[in-house]
């Protein structure tokens, strides 16, 4: 592929990934404002775990409607649609009146990051060529992993400013702050979105073949009348998808149960537990405030490490090799911090040793995590649907992801008072049997135009 057009290419996924990075940031930050949050407005753990876990209800709406809203406005005007949310939420979230009203603000971030974590992967999807589809489409994780890193550096950096996440800086609370600087990049997202070029496979989808003729042009090779042919074969005269065209044999097609079946499973290992709840995790066992920020921000930097592996080896190895050795590495990892938070002493506190074999533990979780099913799951999203129902499938199959990470991290506090070591367990038992999962009902995409998947589908 020319390098002009690679590099342009890129450019564009790039800057549809900045959804991810709005996704990241914002499920993210919750982490380090938790005390600061618990101090303004004191509530139960349930009432902490409830506004913690608010985003997710509202995600899997916003995925819901994610996909009827970027076959109706296109997928840039859905992105526009999810950028103004987050600039508004960004800053309702900072100032609320009421524990109430922190939680209702958090719902609608959701509804956002739903849109976007549907709308990203769909556009580079759509207007990556096969070669480098996976690379380019592994951009939307990098982003979702960089901006909790981001969230983790901003509410570490905070908090030191303020002396606390309670502390005060100029008018307003350090946790204020925290949700406030979302602002900027949600700012950064809208003015991209007017500048990018509409998906060449959703400008066929709507009639517009000169328009769809010249983004093929710049970021595929070949004859792009020939690549609006082959697009128009593949959406078989569909105009737009519906909830309705997903069924099948056993209420909905088998390729829509897959992708069920991959979301609810990257999301049933647990790992939102360990971005969400990380700093009061440590702090549970002992560690100080400061010192579980940094951990937390040590564990952010381990998954963005995970990300690049998985984007220099998805194409290269395939979807299906790296899925299953996440899958593996995932499952001996949270068996190995289960064995280690039972050996908390009075307290609940863990000695230095059994600590440091629960860091190492969770550390390679999120490592094997970060390089196959962080990555991956987004990659197959965006390729693995047929042309004709990708917008609805997308929608359906995101909103299941949502549905089980809020269902994980609404169940955590209490499952975690219970038994964190049987609460790990669970995980990991699940991580196995995501493993055979994708044995059984994942097939490779390396490699193959979308309009060939589509066939084949």
């Amino acid at each position: 592929m020319h390098d002009a057009r690679l590099a342009r290419v890129t450019a564009y996924a790039a800057a549809a990934a900045m959804g991810g990075f709005l996704f990241g940031y914002d499920s993210a930050v919750i982490n380090g404002a938790i005390a600061g949050i618990e101090h303004r407005f004191p509530s139960s753990p349930g009432m902490t775990g409830f506004v913690v876990a608010a985003d997710l209800p509202g995600a899997a709406i916003g995925a819901a409607i994610a996909g009827a809203t970027a076959d109706r406005l296109g997928r840039l005007g859905a992105m526009r649609v999810a950028g103004v949310l987050f600039a508004i939420t960004a800053i309702a979230s900072a100032v609320p009146f009421s524990i109430w009203d922190l939680a209702f603000w958090r719902l609608m971030g959701g509804v956002a990051i739903g849109m976007a974590s549907v709308i990203a992967p769909t556009y580079i999807g759509e207007i990556a060529p096969a070669a480098f589809r996976g690379r380019l489409a592994s951009l939307q994780q990098l982003a979702v992993v960089l901006g909790i890193v981001m969230s983790q550096l901003v509410n570490y950096a905070l908090a030191m400013a303020g002396g606390g996440s309670a502390g005060h800086l100029g008018p307003l609370q350090t946790w204020q702050w925290m949700f406030l600087v979302n602002l900027l990049p949600a700012a950064l997202y809208l003015w991209l979105s007017t500048v990018m070029p509409e998906s060449p496979r959703y400008l066929v989808r709507v009639g517009r073949d000169d328009a769809a003729r010249s983004v093929f042009a710049k970021t595929e090779g070949g004859d792009p009348a020939e690549h609006v042919a082959d697009t128009r074969r593949a959406l078989g005269g569909e105009v737009t998808s519906k909830l309705g065209d997903l069924r099948g044999p056993h209420l909905l097609l088998p390729i829509v149960w897959t992708g069920i079946g991959l979301c609810a499973l990257q999301q049933l290992c647990g790992i939102n537990v360990i971005f969400y709840y990380s700093a009061t995790l440590w702090e549970s066992v002992g560690v100080e405030e400061s010192s579980s920020l940094l951990l937390s921000l040590f564990t952010s930097v381990i998954n963005l490490i995970g990300t690049f592996i998985a984007i220099s080896l998805v194409d290269k190895l395939g979807r299906r090799p790296l899925l299953m050795t996440g899958s593996a590495g995932m499952a001996v990892a949270l068996a190995v911090t289960a064995y280690a938070f039972s050996h908390q002493a009075d307290g609940g506190v863990l000695p230095f040793g059994w600590g440091l074999v629960a860091l190492v533990g969770a550390s390679f979780f999120v490592l094997f995590f970060a390089l196959s099913w962080g990555a991956v799951v987004w990659v197959l999203l965006g390729e693995m649907f047929p042309l004709s129902i990708r917008a609805a499938a997308m929608s359906v199959a995101t909103a299941t992801q949502w549905l089980t990470n809020w269902l994980v991290t609404l169940t955590f506090p209490t499952l975690s008072a219970w038994s964190l070591p049987a609460t790990y367990l669970i995980y990991a038992a699940f991580a196995a049997l995501s493993f055979f999962f994708v044995r059984r009902r994942v097939a490779e995409t390396k490699g193959r135009s979308l309009e060939a998947i589509s066939e084949a589908s």
